[in-house]
């Protein structure tokens, strides 16, 4: 029971009402749209799971001859599906969902298909997976600027999911500097502890510290 001295009790929905939830409506009183918002991170998590880690699994198959440069590949692959996987929560959180048909879904990513080249060398596919990192870095920066102050939950996910992106860009600036024009242009990277460890947007159980 309240005594009229806890300022928080109670708010605009009403007691047991389930047809609305005080974190959205917390995001309207300081200016974020709920609505605007998990339509726009539909888009950005359709570029991380239908325009970057299918495509980069192909992308990655295609670099024979080159495990330094597959492996980092697939660093970058895995992360991007676990970008997916910590906004999904957030969609529905804001009263969203997925569609229903992937195609659909596809066809909502912010970003271009990361597909093949034509012409599938080391070279291409590198600049490939750089142009991409680089899309992803404008999407979610565009997702912070957006919450930042306003909407602290998203915020802490999409500045995570932007970290590792802008990680992901500068391996490779590295790569492609060397293969390209044989100039060295350190990324500061050497490998993940675990393939695709996600360091930043992987959420992990309490005991896997343990």
């Amino acid at each position: 029971m309240t005594n009229g001295n806890q300022p928080h009790a109670s708010g605009t929905v009403e007691p047991g009402d389930t047809s609305k939830r005080v974190g959205m409506e917390t995001l309207r009183e300081r200016g974020v749209d709920p609505k605007e918002l998990r339509e726009k991170l539909i888009d950005a998590i359709s570029a991380e799971f239908a325009s970057t880690y299918y495509y980069y699994t192909d992308l990655r198959m295609h670099l024979a001859g080159h495990e330094d440069y597959k492996e980092i590949a697939e660093d970058a692959r895995l992360e991007d599906r676990a970008h997916f996987e910590l906004l999904v929560p957030r969609i529905y959180e804001l009263g969203g969902k997925l569609p229903d048909d992937i195609r659909d879904f596809a066809d909502r990513s912010s970003c271009p298909a990361a597909k093949l080249p034509d012409d599938p060398t080391a070279e291409n596919i590198l600049e490939e997976l750089l142009e991409a990192e680089r899309c992803a870095i404008r999407t979610w920066s565009e997702v912070c600027d957006m919450t930042e102050g306003k909407d602290r939950r998203t915020f802490d996910m999409a500045q995570r999911v932007l970290q590792e992106e802008i990680e992901h860009e500068a391996w490779f600036v590295e790569l492609l500097s060397m293969e390209r024009d044989g100039e060295v242009n350190p990324a500061g990277h050497f490998v993940r502890g675990e393939p695709g460890e996600a360091p930043l947007s992987t959420n992990r159980r309490i005991n896997d510290s343990a």
